[in-house]
């Protein structure tokens, strides 16, 4: 994106169901980590009409990713697109930032850290979309409910992963780990002739607290990056010869100073 300027748009008020971010909030404070099946994850966004109408169009557009060219472990099999918002303490509005590099310490990405990693910025189309807009409100109430009067540094990422016959796709290449942010907000897109693609939650000694699989659309895995560590497991094609791949958004948040 060529401008200076963020730009910067109006979420949807007061659509997500009330006990479905209690629900959220409760586990994200007793144990750190949610899975969040589809059907709830509805009650979360409010998943209205304009939702609805706009799904197709926004998971459409993991068919536009670009290839990932900076896999350490020479990998072919993950697309992606990266833009950075950013959400105010005082009213929650939320605004585009200019188009900028994505960084990972050695620390927290062990593979393909210490580089800065420019990528594809998201479509116009899919940051606009209400979709976006649902989500980004939900983060925004549950993660703000818990650290009240924060402004957030979000980072999306839309990655595909792909498998065939003679490869398998690797969600987390790094294996188990942490973002180095605050929360992490992981949605399911789509998951086309896939098999495993296992998540699990480990505390910070290694001890595995839950795993669980992402298998239906709006599918959704929330977790506290600074009290757990996650990871998926790879993807093999279910039916040989036929495509395979999973796509996942992934929003990172972190405090602003």
């Amino acid at each position: 994106m060529d401008k200076l300027d963020p730009v910067c748009m109006t979420l949807p008020r007061s659509v997500s169901d009330g006990a479905a971010q209690a629900l959220l909030q409760h586990a994200l404070t007793q144990q750190g980590y949610c899975f969040v099946p589809a059907a709830l994850s509805r009650a979360l966004l409010g998943a209205d009409d304009a939702f609805e109408a706009a799904w197709p169009a926004f998971a459409a557009s993991w068919n536009n990713l670009a290839l990932d060219d900076y896999m350490a472990d020479g990998g072919k099999y993950r697309l992606r697109r990266h833009a950075t918002l950013s959400i105010a303490a005082a009213d929650q509005a939320v605004c585009l930032e200019p188009h900028q590099p994505h960084y990972q310490s050695l620390e927290y990405n062990p593979l393909n850290g210490g580089v800065v990693r420019h990528y594809q910025p998201v479509e116009d189309a899919v940051i606009h979309s209400p979709v976006l807009a649902h989500l980004m409100a939900a983060g925004s109430r549950v993660f703000g409910a818990m650290l009240p009067g924060s402004a957030w540094r979000v980072e999306m990422h839309q990655f595909r992963i792909t498998a065939d016959g003679t490869s398998a796709g690797q969600p987390t290449p790094e294996g188990m780990h942490r973002d180095g942010v605050d929360f992490v907000l992981m949605v399911l897109i789509n998951r086309q002739n896939v098999l495993h693609g296992v998540s699990t939650v480990q505390d910070p000694s290694g001890k595995v607290l839950q795993t669980f699989t992402l298998t239906e659309p709006l599918d959704m895995a929330v977790v506290n990056d600074e009290r757990v560590r996650h990871g998926v497991t790879a993807i093999t094609p279910d039916m040989a010869g036929q495509p395979a791949c999973r796509d996942i958004l992934v929003l990172t948040f972190r405090r602003r100073a």
